[in-house]
């Protein structure tokens, strides 16, 4: 086997050439090299083989600390890497990243250092496995994460909408296929596990990181991460060769900060813990093949989740019964010491996460390299690193990474970004987007009809794509699609930058420098005199990388006091609807923005959020009606900072008013338009009297009254109407999206089953309690039509 996996290695590009070291590891014959036998069998004859030096590194990560493993080109040098790690290492992070030992520490893009191809990567992915499989004593191929939010983060690959986008769509099929693409491309570069999906509940709309979230509402987020693991990992435990692991994230509270700060603590029960947070989590670890879990960095009740034993391991592992990973958050641990002053030396910190469930630390083993001093002193006992160690064995087997540990590199490159993931890129961004207003029927623009089009904004050139992105072999903005547009049906297209927000939006750089109102004066004034010429003005605002962006450091910020658009980009719009010319708004944005003022004056705006990176091409296909928008809103767009919290599914004694405003958001939940009308009936139930164990079922009727094919997302929200423990006004329950020609009606139906109409008791205990429930359905959160349900 050895001399066979060698004479391949010398065949494939980045292998040839390499010293082939001896190999002196255990016997030819070993049992755990039998691949024929149950990966239990080969696990416990592994880890009966391993010493305790050799069980801790397979615990640890490495990633800053990369640069003592490669010279100064940023390649592997194995013989670095026999010096430093001698007992061979557990996983290495971000494979595609070449920036380290250089500045920096994003995932994507930082400005500073281009990363590697899909082909670089998977060379230096088989040399780094070369040596872990020739060179250490036994033999142990290394995981390979990388991050995967909304795609796979790396150059080249396939930049797909934002994850908020995504969740608009209100599509899991669409969601599989998305994130199906990402685990084939992460796996042809040589990666086996995708730091994602994020199933956060986002409640505070302040958070920079609200964009990789799936919205605000619990069975959304688990629908969609739901379907986002089955395309990263499929159904089956043993990993196929397009497949990775995922890692759900972050357990938990982490979308509701303390003054929406990232990282804040998240001050809330353990009732609204397990009934608004919990069940996206729970849901994928009991329905979906999750292979790793990442804590949160926040603090609950006092205690940071890296060292909270009773979410890590009594509900992770003894309610849930997880039986994958925990793999730590970036620096998470030593944070413990830096951030949360729970401890008062790395030492500890690492003590601490251990003991309470933490599994692997990521990205270095800053807190974890004192394991071995910590067995020795008797605080943790070799029992407890063998169970670990189990855990990260059996995944590398179910892997297939003892027979498989090397990709075929040259095949890297044509398996990124090919066709079939461009088009499906484009699809997704037609789906995600959102129509928020069209009273006066502007949109779907008619070629022939629209004169000339002056089309306004700096993002209408340089396209953000959102964080936790590299850079895409091509991003098509929305002037090049309008470009293309306008040559296909002969109108005449013109361009004015109108307003800067930022003078770079590289999401990784930490100085943010805010554009001059001088400079934007200029620019606005130059717009205005564009668009006095113009019949039909197409203005891109919103935000970009930098203005919205996961806050990791005190030198690196992207959270916000304000959701009021950003600079002077509301300035730009109340000179251009001055002009009285019809204007259609198009938001590039991750957060959802207060635009209170665009509501107001535009004749239609379309919230299309981080598109990817077919954004212009999308952006065609929607302004002129090849596309019909069909997402809905995940998250409730406030009126101002003053109304939040404003999620929807609030409890009663809430939004009792306001003396100077309204407690109503500006758009609600499941909010969005169509260029189509769509009717909806009353709900109908099979059965309107059901026992507490019983299930009934609930049929909608919903046509098409317009004259143009669309999409409707139907929605099913449920309210107990008195039960013994306050209960929100609405939950949605269940939803479909469905495409209807004109005329065309459709009978939809949905289960409601015990599990819909349970909660927690006063004693925390989960409970269908007797009574009336009102079962809502309708196109949003706010215009629903009920019927009752009875409970015996």
């Amino acid at each position: 086997m050895t001399n066979h996996r060698r004479q391949f290695l010398t065949s494939m590009t980045g292998l040839a050439g390499l010293t082939v070291m001896p190999a002196f590891a255990a016997p030819a014959k070993a049992p755990y090299k039998d691949a024929s036998l149950p990966v239990e069998r080969r696990v416990d004859d592994l880890l009966g083989r391993m010493t305790l030096e050799e069980k801790i590194m397979q615990l640890h990560c490495t990633w800053q600390t990369k640069v003592r493993i490669q010279d100064e080109k940023g390649e592997f040098v194995a013989a670095k890497a026999q010096q430093e790690f001698p007992n061979g290492m557990g996983m290495l992070a971000r494979p595609s990243d070449r920036r380290l030992g250089q500045g920096g520490g994003a995932a994507g893009d930082d400005g500073q250092v281009i990363n590697r191809t899909p082909l670089e990567t998977a060379t230096y992915v088989n040399a780094a496995q070369k040596w872990a499989m020739e060179q250490t004593r036994l033999g142990i191929p290394m995981f390979m994460h990388e991050e995967a939010l909304h795609g796979y983060a790396a150059r080249h690959a396939t930049s797909f909408p934002q994850a908020i986008g995504i969740a608009s769509s209100f599509d899991p099929e669409l969601t599989t296929r998305i994130f199906s693409v990402a685990a084939r491309e992460m796996r042809a570069a040589g990666s086996h596990l995708a730091l994602a999906p994020v199933v956060d509940v986002a409640r505070e709309p302040r958070w920079g990181r609200i964009e990789e979230t799936f919205g605000e509402d619990p069975y959304v987020c688990g629908e969609m991460g739901k379907a986002a693991i089955l395309g990263f990992a499929g159904t089956s435990p043993r990993l196929a060769k397009d497949k990775v692991f995922v890692t759900l994230k972050h357990m938990t509270g982490h979308g509701q900060p303390e003054n929406g700060t990232n990282t804040g603590p998240a001050e809330v029960t353990e009732r609204t813990l397990r009934e608004e947070f919990f069940p996206p989590f729970e849901r994928a670890i009991k329905e979906s093949n999750v292979g790793a879990v990442m804590p949160s960095y926040n603090e609950i009740g006092g205690v940071p989740s890296h060292a909270n034993h009773w979410l890590l391991h009594k509900v992770l592992r003894e309610e849930w019964g997880f039986k994958g990973l925990t793999v730590s958050d970036y620096m998470a641990v030593a944070e413990l010491v830096t951030r949360h002053k729970l401890v008062d030396s790395e030492k500890e910190a690492g003590y601490r996460a251990f003991k309470a469930g933490v599994d692997i630390e990521t990205p270095d083993g800053k807190g974890f390299k004192h394991l071995g001093a910590l067995v020795k002193e008797g605080r943790v006992s070799e029992s407890e690193i063998d169970a670990v160690v189990r855990r990260v064995l059996t995944m590398k087997f179910e892997a297939g990474l003892f027979e498989n540990p090397y990709v075929d590199a040259k095949a890297a490159d044509g398996l990124t970004a090919t066709k079939d993931a461009l088009a499906l890129a484009r699809l997704a961004a037609t789906r995600t987007a959102v129509l928020l207003k069209n009273d006066k029927g502007l949109l779907p623009l008619d070629g022939k009809k629209v004169g000339k089009v002056l089309l306004i904004g700096t993002h209408a050139k340089d396209t953000p794509i959102g964080g936790y992105s590299d850079i895409p072999r091509h991003v098509v903005s929305i002037h090049e699609g309008l470009e293309a547009e306008a040559k296909a049906q002969g109108f005449t297209l013109a361009y004015s930058e109108g307003v800067r927000i930022t003078e770079s939006r590289i999401w990784g750089k930490d100085e943010i420098k805010f554009t001059d109102p001088a400079v934007n004066a200029k620019l606005i004034a130059d717009a205005v005199e564009a668009a006095k010429s113009a019949d039909t003005i197409i203005m891109v605002l919103g935000d970009n990388e930098q203005t919205s962006r996961e806050a990791w450091a005190d030198t690196h910020l992207g959270d916000r006091e304000s959701l009021d658009l950003m600079g002077q980009q509301n300035d730009l719009a109340r000179a251009i609807f001055a002009l009285g010319k019809p204007t259609v708004v198009f938001l590039l944005n991750g957060r959802p923005l207060s635009i209170n003022f665009l509501a107001e004056k535009a004749d239609a705006i379309i919230e299309g959020w981080y598109m990817g990176q077919e954004t212009g091409h999308a952006a065609a296909d929607l302004l002129f009606g090849r596309a019909n928008p069909g997402g809905k809103l995940p998250v409730s767009i406030a009126r101002s900072v003053g109304q939040l919290p404003i999620f929807y599914n609030h409890k009663p004694s809430a939004r009792r008013g306001y003396i100077d405003g309204s407690t109503k958001p500006l758009y609600p939940f499941g909010f969005g338009l169509s260029y189509t009308t769509f009717a909806m009936s009353a709900p109908r139930l099979a059965k309107a009297t059901i026992g507490v164990n019983e299930s009934t079922r609930v049929e909608v009727d919903v046509t098409n009254t317009g004259k143009r094919a669309g999409d409707e997302v139907v929605q099913i929200y449920i309210r107990d109407d008195v039960s013994s423990v306050t209960r929100p006004v609405l939950e949605l329950k269940a939803f479909r999206r469905v495409t209807l020609q004109p005329g065309e009606k459709r009978t939809l139906s949905f289960d409601i089953k015990p599990s819909d109409l349970w909660f927690y008791n006063t004693e925390m205990q989960r409970v269908v309690e007797p009574g009336s429930f009102t079962i809502h359905a309708g196109p949003d959160s706010v215009n629903l039509k009920s019927t009752k349900l009875m409970v015996s």
